[in-house]
């Protein structure tokens, strides 16, 4: 049997000790360093998540910040929607659904001057009528809400 020498032994639970100081935290169930700040975006995050499982468009709204703009991923701007336009937007989407279920997995939270940046993955699950009566359609996607300081919390400035 091999024995580490008396003096290795010291060097060996220090290098553990250092190693297992350096580890990151994460936020349970996401991929997002735990600390205070990351804490309130993803907490601020959720309501959005529960709003929009609770087809709720006047809590939604109140989290969109009044420059809230999307441009829908393209050149063409018959798609765009600002923050006038997001409620009739809101409403249409909700419309048809019987039932919402929709998750989020946070995946990364950046930071940029007075601009929050949070990507997530998403899997939403929907009762819609259908055919022969009602019907689940699911949709996993990736996304990014874009937030701002709005007093003690934030507003989504992109992302809804």
């Amino acid at each position: 049997m091999i024995r580490p020498s008396k003096t290795l032994a010291p060097l060996l639970l220090a290098a553990a000790a250092v190693l297992g100081g350096c580890t990151t935290h994460y936020i349970p169930n996401t991929d997002v360093e735990d600390n205070e700040e990351n804490r309130k975006i993803v907490t601020f995050c959720e309501k959005y998540r529960h709003a929009v499982e609770n087809k709720d468009v006047g809590a939604l709204l109140q989290l969109a910040s009044p420059q809230y703009y999307e441009d829908g991923g393209n050149v063409d701007a018959a798609d765009d929607l600002d923050y006038a336009g997001l409620r009739d937007y809101l409403k249409g989407k909700f419309q048809d659904a019987r039932a919402i279920r929709y998750e989020i997995r946070y995946r990364r939270v950046v930071k940029e001057e007075d601009i929050v940046y949070v990507d997530y993955t998403f899997s939403a699950s929907y009762r819609i009528p259908g055919q022969k009566g009602e019907e689940w359609r699911r949709k996993v996607d990736d996304n990014r809400l874009e937030l701002v300081p709005h007093q003690e919390s934030f507003r989504i400035v992109a992302g809804m």
